[in-house]
């Protein structure tokens, strides 16, 4: 069953291998949560691996998985990126980008040995990976009067509430990271209080 309040990704950077008919395939998993860190990563695997081949790819962001992309980088339509996207989406998992780095080894494998190979490489880096489940949390703010502190920091105990960013004055004005699961009773609590709350994103962690 799918959960709204949670999704899979990985823990920590891990990486795999696959060889065929004197091609290498090496392959890199990162956990990442914006496109910036993705183009960072793959940046940095271009100035690395500079003498390969192809730079093949695919993400996937978000916990609704609505933000992915698949890159051949030169190989035949669809026989890279795809199955290496193919491999994030059998896992379910998401905030993940794979990377597979071919050294080119003088025999064509063709269309279904590329798939193959992309496929193997990209399973080769989630084997040796942790998945773990992470929170889905809401990114809101939150002002109060002082007086109503000691009540507001107990909503932060009760709740499991980070505080990101914090502003006490008359009116108090802090930033917060809330787990979505526990966003309707926090709001529910809040109204009680008669304090405003206004949600300003929502994304992942």
């Amino acid at each position: 069953m799918v959960s709204i309040f949670s999704f899979r990704t990985i823990k920590s950077t891990s990486q795999g291998s696959y060889k065929e008919k004197g091609s290498r395939f090496l392959s890199f998993a990162f956990p990442v949560d914006n496109e910036e860190s993705i183009r960072i990563h793959l940046d940095k695997l271009r100035r690395e691996y500079f003498d390969a081949r192809h730079h093949c790819y695919a993400w996937m962001l978000g916990p609704d998985k609505k933000l992915f992309r698949a890159v051949d980088d030169g190989e035949p339509g669809h026989s890279a990126g795809d199955p290496i996207l193919g491999q994030i989406r059998s896992n379910d998992l998401t905030n993940l980008l794979i990377v597979v780095v071919r050294y080119f080894g003088g025999i064509k494998l063709g269309v279904g040995g590329l798939i193959t190979a992309y496929r193997e490489a990209a399973a080769d880096a989630l084997r040796h990976a942790v998945i773990i489940e992470e929170e889905v949390v809401i990114h809101a703010s939150l002002s109060y009067p002082y007086d109503k502190t000691p009540e507001v920091m107990r909503l932060v105990k009760d709740f499991q509430v980070q505080m990101v960013e914090q502003n006490y004055e008359e009116i108090c004005v802090i930033r917060i990271r809330v787990p979505l699961r526990n966003y309707e009773g926090l709001t529910s609590r809040i109204n009680m209080l008669n304090i405003p709350s206004v949600v300003v994103e929502l994304k992942p962690t």
